[in-house]
């Protein structure tokens, strides 16, 4: 995902449709990636369940990089459901 994909996601407050499976394709959550401004300025991506539970990821690079950012949430994924072996499939939702 590059810088603009970033900007146009969060001026539009577009957000991503998720489902979090477990290996053997349990499902754990459904959700949605979203990107938020945390309280310093900077963009992070987080991950928002239907049940209203935040997992904040990692703040997202200046050059829109999502690699960092990634990595954060997928340690909060495991800190919330214990599995390291997660799934996801995503879907934009306009």
């Amino acid at each position: 995902m590059t810088w603009l994909t970033v900007f146009y996601l969060y001026r539009k407050s577009l957000t991503m449709r998720c489902a979090i499976l477990s290996r053997a394709g349990q499902v754990l959550a459904n959700g949605n990636f979203i990107i938020q401004q945390d309280e310093n300025g900077d963009l992070r991506l987080d991950f928002r369940t239907d049940g209203g539970k935040i997992l904040q990821g990692g703040i997202i690079d200046p050059d829109g990089d999502l690699t960092s950012a990634s990595k954060v949430l997928y340690r909060q994924f495991f800190e919330a459901w214990g599995v390291s072996e997660i799934a996801l499939t995503a879907m934009p939702k306009f």
